[in-house]
């Protein structure tokens, strides 16, 4: 099954999480003819807390669920609240992996899934940050992180949920090179394994053929992909108007260029005209929609996508993750939007004889 994320929408309370999935998801569901829709919920910390405890309140969100004719298979658990704040930035990596918060917020969504997960579901996912932003990070914070994972272990138990740590660039595992070697022999593989987001592998300029042999030849398993495209310029000299419509206030944008076959970095967009030699191509860390190309001289990576989903071991959960429609320029018609991207999904990305 193919989900879509809901962190595109910006209710923070189970009232407007229902009153946003009647809004868009169904009408969703709807415009593909499908009997039922692959959501992957986003939960505020308060919302997870919530109805962790308060059987009574889970039993009515899925029945709301369930009349929609909505599935859930995995939960993203990355943000902790206030996604759609008028800032975001840098706020979108706490509490770090270090603080008990994270370890109480991604216990609260083990629980919350484990009684919505759809019943066709072999298991149930949940993607989270890469540790923390880059800096400060120690080796204290590495052995407290260490065990912030085994202690969300402990509480899935024998239900079948499954960690994904999701590498970012600008993170402390900023790569899936990077995430591979923190994960192997750290954790227990049955329970955490890697979120793919296949905009953040494009930004790295990493090999996506290359970087799955790699994790097939690890002891880390693909929980989960996260289906998305990053911004692709050629010629960053030649696209600086163009680019300035991208440059928006409440989301990272990092931005890396290949030139001289070195990785340059910067950490927003706009600090990439100053930080960035500009003569190799850019890739920046800004969502685009599937299946559609913003005009030239700007063109998006969903050819890395194509190139994962092709050579992706296993069936792990694909979920649709472009959440900034809200600040994408000329966005449009958000359902519709959806709808195109899960159907370029389908087109593109599901393996001949699996069913989405």
């Amino acid at each position: 099954m193919i989900s879509y994320c809901t962190n595109v929408h910006p209710a923070e309370n189970v009232d407007g999480i229902v009153a946003q999935l009647e809004r868009y998801a169904l009408p969703v569901r709807e415009r593909l003819g499908a009997d039922r829709l692959g959501v992957g919920l986003w939960l505020s910390a308060p919302v997870a807390r919530g109805l962790a405890e308060d059987a009574g309140a889970r039993k009515r969100f899925r029945a709301e669920l369930d009349a929609r004719g909505l599935s859930v298979y995995t939960l993203n658990a990355f943000p902790y609240g206030g996604f759609h704040d008028d800032v975001v930035k840098h706020a979108v990596y706490r509490p770090e992996w270090t603080h008990p918060d994270r370890v109480a917020y991604t216990i609260d969504c083990v629980n919350v899934l484990s009684e919505l997960l759809a019943e066709d579901a072999s298991y149930g996912s949940i993607s989270t940050l890469p540790l923390a932003w880059r800096e400060p990070w120690t080796e204290q914070d590495d052995r407290r992180a260490t065990e912030a994972f085994a202690e969300v272990v402990r509480a899935i138990g024998d239900r079948p949920i499954k960690l994904a740590v999701e590498p970012e660039p600008g993170c402390v595992l900023d790569t899936v090179a990077d995430a591979l070697a923190w994960l192997s022999g750290r954790v227990d593989p049955e329970y955490v394994g890697l979120c793919l987001d296949t905009c953040h592998l494009a930004v790295s300029f990493a090999d996506p053929a290359a970087t799955l042999k790699a994790i097939v030849e690890s002891d880390v398993d693909i929980v989960k992909v996260q289906a998305s495209a990053a911004l692709h310029v050629e010629k960053p000299a030649e696209a600086r108007e163009a680019l300035a419509a991208f440059a928006e206030p409440r989301y990272l944008h990092q931005v890396r260029e290949l030139s001289g076959g070195v990785v340059h970095k910067a950490d927003d967009l706009p600090e990439a005209w100053t930080e960035l030699p500009g003569e190799g191509p850019w890739r920046v860390h800004f969502h685009m929609p599937l299946h559609q190309a913003p005009a030239a001289p700007l063109s998006t990576t969903t050819d890395v996508l194509r190139t994962v989903a092709a050579g992706l071991p296993g069936e792990p959960h694909i979920e649709v993750e472009t959440y900034t429609w809200s600040v994408l320029p000329d966005a449009g018609d958000l359902v519709g939007g959806i709808a195109a991207e899960l159907e370029w999904a389908q087109a593109n990305l599901v393996k001949e004889g699996v069913s989405a």
